[in-house]
């Protein structure tokens, strides 16, 4: 894949939020947020697109001939994309899954081309993880109910084969408050320097109340050490936003 023309093909602006709404109702994955959901990610997660490079990366050190990769939370499937030509050489299979009917089908639409990704409408909870080399689980975890999540990691890890890799980003809280308000405070910014309004800032945020619910730093990985990983490393981290690596 060419990683710097997909960044700049044109998408569709997200505009989700920008009129004032008599009633915000909880965020969901609906359709009207698949058709703007490019632009709407690349424009709130700072480094998004350094993310999506960096999966490939990933891929080229941890995937496993023979083995299955799990993109869990595949949203429109630039990740499973972006593995696939990675690993175009070998004999793996993709799975990328998702909850949103609607972002399934665009994934269908867009990438009907790309070889070795089976697309699945399901709960990520319910999938079995099994002869795994690479999981992703980008901006995802946050979306499940906290008492659930040390059971998807077990499974995950439970599913990997020695040497497979965990890939978990999240939007974190940070435990000391004045830190936590700095850095909401700089993504708050990010956000409009990428031309998102207050009102659309504003708007956004009592959508993702109780939909969004973040872990801190010191959670996610005494989650990943209690599920077993031996390796885990912070590859990245910008403002509230941290990347981890766990490797079995």
């Amino acid at each position: 894949m060419d990683f710097n023309n997909q960044m700049t093909d044109p998408v569709d602006k997200d505009q989700v939020f920008a009129k004032q709404l008599s009633e915000v109702k909880a965020f969901e994955f609906n359709e009207g947020v698949a058709n703007v959901f490019r632009d709407m990610i690349s424009r709130s997660v700072p480094g998004y697109g350094l993310l999506l490079h960096m999966t490939g990366l990933y891929a080229r050190v941890f995937v496993q001939q023979r083995s299955n990769i799990y993109d869990l939370g595949c949203s429109l499937g630039d990740v499973s994309r972006m593995i696939a030509e990675q690993t175009s050489a070998l004999d793996c299979s993709i799975l990328a899954v998702d909850n949103s009917p609607a972002m399934i089908k665009k994934c269908k639409a867009q990438h009907a081309g790309t070889r070795h990704i089976q697309w699945l409408c399901a709960d990520v909870q319910n999938i079995e993880i099994q002869n795994a080399s690479l999981v992703i689980l980008n901006l995802t975890l946050q979306f499940i109910d906290p008492d659930k999540r040390a059971d998807l990691i077990g499974k995950i890890f439970r599913g990997l084969n020695p040497g497979g890799a965990l890939i978990l980003t999240e939007k974190v809280v940070l435990e000391d408050q004045l830190d936590n308000q700095r850095m909401v405070q700089l993504h708050q910014a990010f956000k409009k320097s990428q031309g998102y309004s207050d009102l659309e800032i504003s708007q956004k945020r009592t959508a993702l109340e109780n939909v969004l619910v973040c872990d801190s730093d010191s959670v996610h990985r005494q989650r990943l050490e209690q599920a077993g990983f031996s390796e885990i490393y912070q590859c990245f981290q910008c403002f509230n936003f941290n990347s981890y690596l766990a490797i079995k």
